[in-house]
């Protein structure tokens, strides 16, 4: 009898974050090709809301941009860094992504935020068969950007599919909806966006 190999964890470690000055050298390069792929994978729901899933590379730039603009060289501080990013790191079977309200003016965090609560809990993706897969809160950042009567202007979300939800996903049309009654949006993967985020959910 033969068992499975486990798959490798792709979640970030020391080794993978570059120091400032290695960063340097390499930073308009890398910011560059990141646009592209950041591109591919930001999607609108409706005017306020943007998602933004996330994967290794685009965490990575955002780790090495905390560090140096806080200018931090210790071990100990890029390891904060990765406990704070690491979950948006999707495994194998999962999207992660970062979720924004686009908010503009006082006037529209006052009107908008108290109707969007509960929003962070009403993020769905549908699949060709009429399947959905709910977006669950990242629980290491939940306590802080949840509340009843309003909500944050970011959160962070994951999304687990199962292995046959996986191969679905594949084959047809898929949208990102929001079902929460005072924001309802849908919209349709780009088939350059869907391709991107295969290659999050597939092995």
């Amino acid at each position: 009898m033969t068992t499975a190999t486990p798959t490798a964890s792709r979640k970030l470690t020391l080794e993978d974050i570059k120091d400032v000055r290695e960063y340097e050298r390499e930073r308009a390069d890398f910011r560059a090709r990141m646009l592209e792929v950041k591109a591919r994978r930001r999607i609108a729901l409706g005017t306020l809301v943007t998602l933004m899933f996330e994967n290794r590379d685009t965490m990575r730039l955002q780790i090495q941009e905390m560090i140096r603009v806080e200018k931090i060289v210790t071990d100990e501080g890029v390891l904060e860094e990765l406990h704070a990013y690491n979950p948006m790191v999707p495994e194998a079977g999962q999207l992660c992504a970062t979720l924004f309200i686009e908010l503009t003016s006082d006037d529209m965090v006052r009107e908008w935020l108290p109707k969007l609560a509960g929003i962070e809990r009403s993020v769905l993706i549908k699949l060709p068969n009429g399947d959905t897969v709910r977006g669950r809160l990242d629980a290491q950042h939940e306590a802080g950007l949840t509340r009843d009567d309003v909500t944050a202007a970011v959160h962070y979300l994951t999304f687990d599919f199962s292995p046959e939800q996986v191969e679905e996903f594949a084959t047809g049309d898929v949208q990102v909806r929001i079902d929460l009654p005072t924001y309802l949006e849908a919209t349709e993967l780009l088939p350059a966006t869907k391709d991107e985020l295969l290659t999050d959910l597939r092995v």
